[in-house]
């Protein structure tokens, strides 16, 4: 099934606008007014069409995603006024798109079997139609993420091959998303996947083509009775609102209060809970009724399954407050409407066991005096907002922390406006909240008709991190070069195969785009070559920016000179230099030094794999900070990490056809360099596992330190997430490379515990002992520990450390004991070890919690058959073909499903 491919990737200007949110089901409200539905594209002509509900609700779906766009397009250029009422028209149309997805999904989740061939053909249209934009395709996120998760127990193969599907769908729509928040700017990289042909489209091309079909002021008179809030201005007016609306004008400087709307919801209410309790700041929770529970004709609350999560509000210090029932648009309805409204969620609310807080919120912010005067009536107080964070329309958590923090500079003060039903909130608030505490800002909460102001905590960043995927550099640039066959000097075995590795794991592992990675290899590697990709590239200021990282790798010969004064100066011998005077034909520090300091970037690293000394640096490594993440991106940061030191030897015979430095430092970047456990590899992390472990299994002493201009920042490789199972074509290390990676671990430092700092001494860039201290480690939530323990296992079973990386799976799932990829990992560690019982026990596991893991059915298969049991492996394998027919194996397992007898066996991997 051909899995569509995302085109070329759009501004995030304009990105701000698409709604790719996740919310939890919830009974349909009242129905908004809508803009009229365009025509939609007509679906592709098909033999299966799909069933005549699901063509117009999707076309709702798609009309609602196009109108927010247009409205939004260009809102910031508008006068106060006017963005105000965009954003609140904004908001009906993100409520309006939900109820339409909740419909949609409804239908294709219905149980009649002909529902599948349905969505299938409906998947057809998302995945293909050659006249939509990638920013349409976008619209139907949601819609994926709920159909996978629905199909994924089917007892059909098709359902299965549905959710399947779907999952593929979400993993290149997640890849499409980790770009946008790797870019900031105009253009971003492409991802050549599968099924739909790059038109490499603009985003202007996009919006005039919405704009033939909508414009803003007619989605404004569809909506024209909406009153959007109006914060005041000025000290009379800020003393009005907050005697009779509260908008926080009155707050004291540097304070601010935290609300959040719509819930409670299922996951994202607790997720936001743990952010808060490692901030100790105060909150408050504005919640829908119909997310509460029901009243009945006499007036009794009847409290639904999310009632225990606005309990769990409440437990841990927060406040509840009212937020209507159905979100509808109280400025619309009678008087009596809006009480009904207020008093039956008062009830709810109520029901929980909270002490009545009189808060309540418009939703939208639309209000008129009759629906205010009736608020008011049931002694409630109205509390508005003057920053909003917009997470509504926002799809990049970056850019919703960036929106807030500006317009907390702004007001300096004031309520800010979340909302608690959608994972880009999640990832928003730690990188907000960091920065507030960084900056010295209070958080406040509303009790007694007043204002009270908390002094929070600092929370480390490390532990806001694994809450969220934000990535940590806008671009990312790299010089690579690698010399064998030099011209004068003795030839080296691997110095270009070392360089292909590195530049493969920047490419694969951390984000950088192969058009921003230069390589130079042999007859390339010229000392005018070298030097034109150090200045012209890396030193180019428009397009090398402060938010980037700049990596140079150089593997080849390095030489030492001896001054006069009897100072060292190291050089980088590029493929044309002489033997005899190599310091005039060679690339010497202090030119190094110069490309450093001319490098507009943030953070740059030299990674040199050749003996190398005399290079006058400065102190060696970092020192430990709880505040780590926020202070390193505001700090420059250039730092050099070396192979060995003067007159050494560079060991260039490592596993793998890799020099020693250079396989040990591949390791490191596999996770070995972790030290703390925090998903990120700072620059002293990569010297405190790599100088110690080389050291240990060759004669040499790799050397760090920071160059001159440095102040203290680190340079940071943030570990991709692992998404493959293992199965029998999970690739392992030779034996001999095994023992030396255990050899390795050996040597280096301990990986620190939670609230300890690694401290490892090494040599400075001068030959000077200096002691290196990591940061230290940080508590993160059950999800994050329990996807870094499957990580850990996936290495540790790739260097055939079996008993340590079954521990590891098992540790994931005492941590989430519904992680189907650690479930079936920890089968296959079993079943590697020759128990394939216990191995399919684990496989069946890993299918009830996700019966679209394809490659769990053929590990059950194999499990099964190992085992003796023909029949139950039959029926595996035959689930195993359905999903995957184009699977290696297919055809092996196919003629044994069709003559299940000895000859037809298949071989076990």
């Amino acid at each position: 099934m051909p899995m569509f491919t995302p085109r070329r990737s759009l501004a995030v200007s304009c990105l701000l606008m698409l709604v790719a949110c996740q919310r939890q089901e919830t009974p349909e409200a009242p129905a908004t007014p809508t803009a009229a539905v365009a025509a939609s594209p007509a679906a592709p002509a098909s033999q299966n069409a799909p069933a005549p509900q699901l063509t117009p609700m999707a076309d709702a779906v798609l009309a609602s995603h196009r109108q927010m766009i247009v409205l939004m397009h260009g809102e910031r250029s508008l006068k106060p006024a006017e963005r105000r009422a965009v954003a609140a028209v904004g908001q009906m149309l993100f409520h309006d798109m939900q109820q339409r997805l909740d419909t949609l999904t409804t239908a294709a989740t219905a149980q009649d079997p002909a529902v599948l061939g349905a969505v299938n053909t409906l998947l057809d249209r998302i995945e293909g139609e050659p006249s939509w934009f990638d920013a349409d395709r976008l619209a139907f996120k949601e819609f994926l993420t709920r159909v996978a998760a629905h199909y994924s127990s089917s007892h059909s193969i098709a359902g299965l091959k549905l959710a399947k599907r779907a999952n593929e769908d979400l993993a290149v729509l997640a890849e499409v998303e980790q770009a946008y928040d790797k870019e900031l700017k105009e253009v971003f990289g492409r991802f050549a996947k599968r099924g739909i042909e790059l038109k490499r489209e603009k985003w202007s091309d996009y919006v005039a083509k919405l704009s033939t079909l909508y414009n803003r002021e007619q989605i404004l008179k569809d909506y024209a009775t909406v009153v959007p809030y109006t914060a005041p201005s000025g000290k009379a007016g800020a003393e009005e609102a907050d005697t009779r609306e509260i908008f926080g004008m009155s707050l004291p400087p540097k304070t601010v209060v935290l609300t959040f709307d719509d819930g409670p919801h299922a996951r994202y209410t607790d997720d936001i809970l743990d952010i808060l309790k490692r901030y100790d700041a105060p909150a408050i929770f504005f919640h829908l009724g119909r997310n509460l529970g029901s009243v009945d004709a006499e007036g009794k609350a009847r409290p639904g399954a999310h009632a225990a999560v606005a309990k769990r509000v409440l437990a841990a210090g927060h406040q509840l407050a009212n937020h209507s029932y159905s979100h509808s648009v109280m400025a619309k309805l009678t008087g009596d409407a809006v009480k009904v409204e207020a008093a039956n969620t008062e009830a709810l609310l109520d029901a929980t066991g909270r002490q009545p807080s009189k808060l309540f919120r418009f939703p939208y912010g639309a209000r008129n005096e009759v629906s205010l005067a009736t608020v008011e009536g049931l002694k409630l107080h109205s509390m508005m907002w003057n920053i909003d964070s917009q997470d509504w329309a926002d799809p990049v958590p970056r850019s919703i922390a960036e929106r807030v923090l500006s317009e907390v500079d702004k007001h300096q003060r004031g309520v800010i406006l979340f909302h608690d039903i959608q994972g880009r909130t999640v990832q928003a608030l730690p990188a907000v909240l960091d920065a507030l505490v960084a900056d010295g800002y209070r958080f406040a909460t509303w009790r007694d008709g007043k204002f009270v102001v908390g002094t929070p905590k600092k929370a480390a960043p490390d532990a806001a991190m694994a809450a969220s995927s934000d990535t940590l550099y806008r671009d990312s640039h790299a010089l690579v070069i690698g010399i064998d066959k030099y011209g004068k000097w003795p030839g080296l075995q691997h110095a270009v195969r070392d360089a292909k590795a590195v530049q493969e794991a920047l490419t694969t592992r951390f984000g950088f785009k192969p058009e921003n990675v230069t390589a130079l290899y042999d007859g390339e590697a010229t000392r005018a070559n070298i030097l034109k990709a150090l200045n012209e590239r890396l030193a180019d200021g428009a397009r090398i920016k402060r938010d980037d990282r700049v990596l140079v790798f150089f593997a080849g010969h390095g030489g030492t000179r001896k001054l006069t004064s009897g100072r060292d100066v190291g050089y980088l011998i590029p493929v044309d230099a002489s033997l005899q005077d190599f310091a005039s034909d060679a690339i010497s520090m202090p030119q190094l030094q110069e490309v450093a300091e001319a490098i507009s970037a943030k953070h740059v690293m030299f990674m040199v794999d050749a003996c190398y000394s005399g290079l006058g640096l400065t102190r060696g490594g970092a020192g430990a900070s709880k505040n780590f993440l926020a202070d390193n991106a505001r700090r420059v940061g250039r730092q050099m990490l070396t192979a060995g030191g003067a007159d050494q030897q560079v060991a260039d015979d490592g596993p793998g056809g890799h020099s020693v430095f250079t396989w040990t430092l591949l390791q490191a970047l596999n996770g070995k360099a972790d030290l703390n456990g925090d998903g990120v590899i700072t620059g002293t992390e990569l010297a405190a596992y790599v100088a110690p472990s080389v050291s240990a299994i060759a004669k040499q002493t790799p050397a760090f330190g920071n160059l001159p201009g440095s102040e203290g920042g680190e340079f940071v490789f943030e570990l991709p997430i692992e998404r493959d199972g293992l199965s029998a074509d999970t690739r392992q290390l030779d034996a001999a490379a095994s023992q030396l990676a255990k050899r390795l671990d050996d040597a280096a430092p301990e990986a620190a515990k939670p609230g300890a700092a690694v401290q490892v001494t090494v040599k400075n860039l001068d030959g000077a002992d200096v002691k290196l201290i990591t940061t230290a480690a940080t508590a993160v939530p059950a999800r994050v520990a329990a996807q870094r323990a499957n990580d850990r296992g996936l290495a540790l079973y790739r260097e055939r450390r079996y008993d340590e990386a079954e521990a590891a799976f098992t540790e994931a799932l005492k941590l989430q004991p519904k992680f189907a990829l650690a479930a079936n990992n920890l089968g296959f560690v079993y079943f590697k070890r020759g128990k394939p019982v216990e191995a399919a026990r684990w496989f069946e596991k890993a299918i009830e919690m996700d019966g679209s893991r394809a490659l769990a059915y053929l590990n059950l298969g194999d499990a099964q058959l190992q085992a003796g049991d023909d029949k139950k492996a039959l029926a595996a394998y035959s689930t195993f073909v359905g999903l995957s027919p184009q699977h290696a194996r297919a055809a092996e397992l196919q003629a044994f499903i069709a003559t299940p007898d000895a000859a037809h066996r298949p071989r076990l991997p």
